[in-house]
């Protein structure tokens, strides 16, 4: 189109349709790299544009953390801490102290005694199913109404389901939950009428009345009878073969009628937790877990990242870092590695500058805590190559349609 100037004399238009190609095509190729800009700044539409938003050690971050106040956590802001050598030796300082006790879900055998203290033994009480072995001296008749030649178990005394005994002289007798010294005083008591100067005994044949169950990361898990002799965590354990290859020795689960509790063996091989050998009673369930929980997650810029299984809940941020082929030289910025912690109430974030020469010092003697999260920063240059190579193949594309060409419109764009 033309415009008329002074009169009569025309002039060219100067709206974009009227420019040349080359300059409609400049045009668009401006507009679109103004909104690709403006698209970058305004949000992360590349991927890892932002992992440096936690560069900032005075900076906080809001998690989930469970108050006294509030029975459902609430979001607050957790700092993030330097690891240096003043929070080690607070870590270490509150840890010396730490024992397992009965709260937080673990199980005493010993609850409100000393370490010391001896622990009293209850006496096995008698239940239906036991066989008993009634001896009355001077009179085998009594003793083997059988036959001599039978062993214990099948010449014994069934206590029958409803918990009684059938006994020449005596009649059926009420045992169940008696102890072996009971009965052998009810028995003599009633025997008295028809023998003189009655001497008895009476033990037990056979326990098959109560029972715990040890399942889990055992040898040979399955029922344990309960026997006169008192039975604990560990004696449980034992008669099942000892611990599996994957078992975790501090997280064995005792079910009790419907409560769940966390027992501590090894807190009890190495600090000395004996409280933690609690005393089984009959229904209890033994769960030994296996190593799964004790995992330690690094990831970032690692050579071979993903999850580690701690060896008996001991490794440390530089044993984490190794394990996983220690830091990508060519990828990684050591100057920032963070751990976070969120197992706790109140959920943690550490930091650590690897760039410094004692940075593995404290990394070694900085104690990692089962489900922690190992990251380690990418480097600047490397950021921005990605970004750039997540542009490039966009910033090519627009290029080769703009410069693309019609036959059937005469060659025009």
């Amino acid at each position: 189109m033309k415009q008329v100037i002074n009169g009569g004399a025309t002039a060219p238009d100067v709206s974009l349709a009227g420019r040349p190609a080359r300059t409609r095509v400049g045009h668009v190729r401006g507009w679109l790299l103004a909104a690709l800009c403006a698209s970058l700044g305004a949000c992360a539409i590349v991927p890892g544009d932002r992992a440096y938003s936690l560069r900032d050690e005075k900076s906080s971050v809001k998690l989930p953390v469970r108050t006294s106040d509030a029975a459902e956590p609430v979001p607050e802001n957790v700092a993030i801490k330097p690891i240096t050598a003043e929070l080690i030796i607070e870590q270490l300082k509150a840890a010396a102290p730490q024992r397992p006790t009965a709260t937080n879900g673990n199980l005493t055998a010993n609850a409100g005694k000393s370490a010391n203290a001896v622990q009293a033994t209850p006496d096995y009480k008698i239940g239906p199913g036991d066989i008993l072995s009634i001896i009355v001296w001077d009179h085998p008749e009594l003793t083997t109404p059988a036959g001599q030649y039978r062993s214990a178990d099948q010449a014994g005394t069934v206590v029958t389901e409803d918990g009684t005994i059938y006994y020449p002289y005596v009649g059926a007798l009420q045992v169940a939950g008696k102890t072996t010294r009971q009965v052998r005083d009810l028995l003599a008591s009633r025997l008295s009428k028809f023998i003189e100067k009655v001497q008895l005994d009476v033990r037990m044949a056979a326990f098959r009345s109560k029972r715990v169950y040890v399942v889990g990361e055992v040898i040979k898990p399955g029922l344990q009878e309960v026997t006169d002799i008192p039975m604990t965590v560990l004696e449980a354990v034992n008669r099942a073969g000892g611990f599996g290859p994957e078992a975790d020795h501090s997280r064995v689960l005792l079910t009790r009628k419907g409560t769940t509790y966390r027992v501590d063996i090894q807190a009890m091989y190495e600090a000395g937790a004996t409280e933690q050998n609690a005393l089984l009673e009959p229904g209890d369930i033994l769960n030994v877990q296996d190593r799964s929980f004790n995992k330690i997650f690094v990831l970032g810029e690692v050579a071979k990242p993903g999850s580690l299984i701690m060896s008996k809940k001991r490794s440390t941020l530089a044993e984490a870092l190794a394990d996983a082929g220690y830091i990508a030289q060519d990828r990684s910025n050591p100057k920032w590695i963070y751990v976070m912690r969120g197992e706790s109430d109140v959920p943690e974030l550490f930091h650590l500058d690897g760039s410094s020469p004692d940075s593995m010092l404290l990394a070694d003697r900085f104690t990692l805590q089962p489900r922690d999260i190992v990251y380690v920063d990418t480097a600047d240059v490397v950021r921005w190559n990605r970004v750039v190579t997540n542009i490039l193949p966009t910033a090519q594309t627009l290029f080769q349609l703009s410069g693309a060409k019609y036959p059937l419109f005469n060659g025009r764009q």
